[in-house]
């Protein structure tokens, strides 16, 4: 946050009670004691495993002059000026709420909120790209999109900010809706209500009105760039003063026609009310096509044009760890390590990833599987259905890392379950020569992560 704010006026946009000096607060808020700095505002949250209050004393060291608590003494023990509130989280949420207010007031901001069941780091990230070429852009980092880090998101902004890129997750009903009464975007992009996070809302229906949520959120006038591929998506239109669709279909307002794929790397046509331009993404896999498509949808609906969104496009980078990153191992075999989540949208994707570069090697393929988590009951069903069409593209052979990835490695066919995170990285150097190809895929939890960095050699390419 680059703008001052003294204690007193944090108290008020919170509604909390000042206690010590009203200091003036001048460098980063922060939740995390170990990124403190100096002219810090420290949020003492309590976590389900970890209470901040803890680590009042580091964040006093490190360079805080302030504190935001729920236990006033802790705070007055660590000799930091403190705002008492009954929840810090919230408190945050409140700061964050009344900063952009401010930002607003003083120029014009533009706040574009991305949601969906895949891709939304994935955009959030091309975005920003395309975003740089125009103006000064805030985005996340990684894939900061819940109720801390959202709003630490936007305190980031400063006075120089133009565009606020923000993810919005849900893993409940009201989650967005709470999120967009922090920041409510100019620009709403929805893109693929899938099947991520069931466990939470208990059917898809559930979840696609949870995700309209953002839609509803909308500043009067805002515009839902909504996926046109998409039915759920696209259903959305009525909820929205002004609508962008994005997609493949032919009644899309912004396209993708002579869709190719040169080397995994996706290349097309971008067109947009009778104009086009040429991209060709540097990402690895078909279905970002959809993610670039929604991020010049957005783009375009901030008013940047055709041309630089293309050129945008086709030099823009992965930034985010873990998302289709295509390295070589040692020996010669190619991982594409997707680990950094899953659900069985983001699963088919990789798994077609996997297929398609294994067939232009002329060699194997190798899916090694961790759970895909907060699928409810419908867990089983969904990992053995993603097994079954991991069968139907042929692929040579899986591995599970335990759990219910264990009847998505049944279903496929070929299969060894690894006892351990160690085991299946032994198997990936025994199994993996010059030619196969190897996609590593769960989410967080499973720990695919961890294997696709042990076998990993050298810098995604």
């Amino acid at each position: 946050m680059q703008t001052h704010w003294r204690l007193s006026e944090i108290a008020e946009a919170v509604g909390g009670q000042l206690v010590g000096d009203d200091v003036c607060v001048t460098g980063p808020i922060v939740t995390d004691s170990r990124e403190v700095g100096a002219g810090s505002l420290y949020i003492a949250r309590e976590g389900e495993n970890v209470d901040g209050h803890r680590f009042l004393p580091q964040a006093a060291t490190g360079g805080a002059v302030a504190a935001v608590v729920s236990d006033a003494q802790a705070a007055t023990d660590a000799g930091l000026p403190a705002v008492v509130v009954a929840d810090p989280t919230l408190a945050l949420g409140d700061l964050a709420r009344a900063h952009l207010e401010r930002l607003r007031a003083t120029g014009p901001r533009s706040v574009i909120a991305i949601t969906g069941s895949a891709g939304k780091t994935t955009t959030k990230d091309l975005l920003r790209q395309v975003l740089d070429r125009v103006a000064v852009t805030v985005a996340p980092r990684l894939s900061y999109n819940n109720e801390v880090g959202m709003p630490l998101t936007v305190l980031s902004a400063g006075p120089d900010t133009r565009y606020l890129v923000l993810e919005m997750g849900a893993s409940g009903v009201g989650h967005i809706a709470y999120l967009t009464q922090i920041a409510a975007p100019d620009v709403a992009v929805e893109l693929i209500i899938g099947q991520a996070h069931l466990g939470g809302f208990g059917s898809v229906e559930a979840l696609s009105e949870a995700k309209a949520e953002l839609v509803d959120g909308l500043v009067p006038g805002g515009t839902a760039v909504l996926n046109a591929d998409d039915p759920r998506a696209a259903a959305m239109a009525s909820r929205a003063e002004h609508v962008v669709t994005f997609g493949r279909v032919q009644d899309a307002d912004v396209r993708a026609t002579n869709v190719s794929l040169d080397a995994l790397r996706p290349c097309f046509t971008l067109t947009w009310r009778g104009a086009s331009a040429p991209v060709r993404l540097q990402l690895v896999g078909d279905h970002h096509v959809t993610n670039a498509l929604a991020a010049a949808a957005a783009a375009l609906s901030v008013g940047v044009d055709l041309d630089t969104i293309a050129a945008a496009l086709s030099e823009a980078r992965p930034l985010s760890p873990h998302r289709m990153a295509v390295s070589e191992l040692t020996g010669g075999a190619i991982l594409i390590d997707d680990s950094y989540n899953a659900n069985p949208d983001s699963l088919r994707a990789g798994l077609d990833a996997l297929c398609e570069m294994s067939r232009t090697r002329c060699g194997r393929s190798l899916a090694v599987i961790g759970e895909m988590r907060e699928l409810g009951d419908e867990s089983r069903r969904l990992h053995a259905e993603c097994g079954e069409y991991a069968r139907s593209l042929g692929i040579t052979h899986t591995v599970s890392l335990g759990g219910y990835a264990d009847d998505f490695a049944a279903a496929a066919g070929s299969h060894s379950r690894a006892d351990s995170l160690e085991d299946a990285v032994a198997f990936i150097r025994e199994w993996a020569h010059a030619g196969d190809v190897v996609l590593v895929k769960g989410s967080n939890a499973s720990g695919a992560c961890r294997v696709a960095d042990a076998v990993s050699e050298e810098e995604p390419r």
